[in-house]
């Protein structure tokens, strides 16, 4: 029981943490702009250490707002580079990003010694910390951003779907974009102060391609989403506590096995099912059987 009451926290945390980041997920994989979340996820620690320079509280409200100033400059960049006749995949332009903002975040903590554990935490998060308290607060911020992408879900899944159909559709691609990346800011800059960037890189991008195996419709795959990240988050808080693991970690390595379990079994699937179907029956005598 004490155990129990140890992982509730953690583990309410988690589910949050799936039932969002699933969700955005599907975005991400749809748009093909798989690394978003660790280059937005650097720009805030960008932002947390500029703060940090300054004499602000790492975990004080001042140093969130930074991040958060931070992270939507980097959702305006991302925004304005996608496009039809765009002559530098988007990928690539994030991917300077974060390994722009990481050696800016290197040089800042080397002026910034002693709070150097303090944004190593943030980086690597532990979320059997997490108290109920961050619970709650990151419960609402997350409720406000899924209510709003609710409202203009059509938008944004036509945009993520077919760009092309809405552009035909007089959609401002831009400016969705800009919002799609700054709600996905909010997300970015509470999770990793709780969890991590690994661990929720994985919620966000290992759900959704697992659901991606088995669904094509986004009902079906946010329901698949949403199961194996609480399943996955479950198994992997009880194997942290249990073997005395690094709890992040444990979450990561559990999904990558689950991922290639699921892999292979639908790969199993595909082949009794194509063996349970008839064979096409032969059309028409072969040559052979016209001779004399």
């Amino acid at each position: 029981m004490d155990i129990l009451t140890f992982l509730a926290a953690p583990f309410v945390a988690s589910l949050i943490l799936t039932g969002i980041h699933a969700y955005l997920g599907v975005h991400v994989v749809e748009r093909g702009v798989i690394f978003v979340d660790l280059s937005l996820a650097q720009i805030a620690a960008l932002g947390t250490t500029i703060a940090v320079l300054y004499g602000v509280d790492p975990h004080g409200s001042g140093a969130y707002w930074t991040s958060l100033a931070f992270t939507f400059l980097g959702a305006a960049v991302f925004s304005t580079i996608r496009g039809h006749r765009a002559r530098i995949p988007q990928e690539a332009v994030i991917g300077i990003c974060y390994a722009v903002a990481s050696a800016a975040a290197i040089l800042a903590m080397s002026k910034a010694i002693s709070e150097t554990e303090h944004l190593k935490e943030m980086l690597v998060g532990n979320i059997l910390s997490v108290s109920w308290a961050e619970v709650r607060k990151t419960a609402v911020v997350y409720g406000l951003i899924g209510l709003f992408h609710y409202i203009f879900r059509k938008k944004f899944l036509t945009i993520s779907m077919d760009q092309a159909a809405a552009e035909r559709l007089g959609l401002s691609v831009r400016f969705w974009d800009f919002l799609f990346y700054a709600s996905f800011g909010f997300v970015v800059t509470s999770s990793v102060s709780i969890a991590g960037v690994l661990l929720v890189f994985c919620y966000l991008i290992v759900p959704s391609v697992g659901a991606m195996l088995y669904a094509e419709r986004i009902g079906p795959r946010l329901a698949i989403g949403w199961t194996m990240g609480t399943l996955v988050s479950g198994i992997g808080v009880y194997l942290s506590l249990k073997i005395d693991l690094p709890t992040g970690a444990t979450i990561v390595c559990t999904f990558g096995l689950v991922l290639v379990l699921m892999a292979i079994a639908r790969r199993f699937v595909r082949r009794t099912a194509e063996a349970g179907l008839p064979q096409p029956a032969a059309v028409g005598p072969r040559q052979s059987e016209f001779r004399t």
